[in-house]
């Protein structure tokens, strides 16, 4: 008995059609698929290392939550950290448009580090008093990116520096960040270098002090603020500052709500007051002429 010559053709057809949707598609697509000696997505990331970082100390369901919570935080401050060199770097070439690309990126970072704290907040207080114990000392208030970020943003704390005493590495990059111009001290060399008044004891200062507020730099930012059209960049690179603060207000007000939530007014793992403490950070002021020269418009 002779085959029907369609018979091969239609048995494929038929296979073919058989297979669900999404293997068509990747099939249709020529999706790359064997990565035999090739670099895959996994490599690429070292997601081998990232996700095999999580090493939970108690018995704990919960503990995973905190864990990956801090460890994309962390994640986040190294994006931040390189973010806002890169953007002093430009201010201080006079390469603004390229600085307010990087400012609104850390911004919009600092919003994902707001709405994380939702996450950490479905944690209940049992459920953290469960761990706790196993935290010992650690705490986040011994990030020494987020202090370097503290640093670069403006808020020098000598006695911060301590805290990485104990690792010799670093202890020299925390150092370097207390030591080098902030933000904001860029940002007033700029103005200087403009032509505006900003007197020379904010922009030859020593560093590793607190920025003192000043009505002579208040008078320079009000100069830009009452004629934007003729500091347009200047302008910009105001509302950067201010939308940066205002991010990292909020990020720091989440936190405080986060730990009111979940320990109450116990003291932090680091020593610290806990909410106390965080509370008393919600009255520091970064960029303080950005702030008040408002009143003046």
């Amino acid at each position: 008995m002779s085959s029907c010559p369609f018979s091969s053709a239609s048995a494929s057809n038929t296979a073919s059609t058989s297979k669900a949707p999404g293997e068509r598609i990747v099939q249709e697509e020529k999706a790359q698929l064997d990565f035999d000696g090739r670099m895959s997505y996994g490599d690429y990331l070292q997601l081998d290392a990232i996700l095999n970082a999580q090493q939970p100390l108690s018995p704990d369901h919960n503990e995973m939550l905190f864990i990956v919570q801090h460890q994309t935080s962390e994640l986040w401050m190294k994006l931040m950290l390189h973010e806002l060199q890169a953007a002093m770097q430009n201010i201080a070439a006079d390469e603004l448009p390229d600085a307010f690309k990087k400012l609104a990126r850390v911004s919009r970072i600092m919003e994902q580090l707001v709405h994380a704290w939702d996450v950490l907040a479905t944690m209940t207080p049992p459920e953290y008093s469960a761990i706790r114990p196993y935290l010992a000392q650690s705490s986040g208030f011994q990030s020494w990116q987020y202090r370097c970020i503290e640093f670069a943003m403006g808020n020098k704390n000598a006695a911060m520096l301590q805290l990485h005493a104990h690792r010799p590495d670093l202890s020299a990059i925390v150092q370097a960040a207390y030591e080098a111009p902030s933000l904001y001290d860029e940002c007033l060399r700029l103005l200087q270098r403009r032509g505006l008044e900003v007197p020379d004891t904010h922009t030859q200062r020593d560093w590793r002090q607190p920025y003192p507020a000043s009505d002579a730099v208040e008078n320079a930012w009000l100069v830009v603020y009452r004629n934007p059209k003729a500091h347009w960049d200047l302008y910009q690179l105001g509302e950067e500052l201010t939308d940066l603060e205002d991010a990292f207000r909020l990020w720091r007000f989440r936190h405080v709500t986060t730990v009111e939530r979940v320990i109450g007014f116990k003291r932090g793992t680091g020593g610290t007051g806990g909410v106390s403490y965080l509370r008393k950070m919600l009255d520091v002021v970064l960029f303080p002429e950005i702030w008040t020269l408002r009143t003046q418009l």
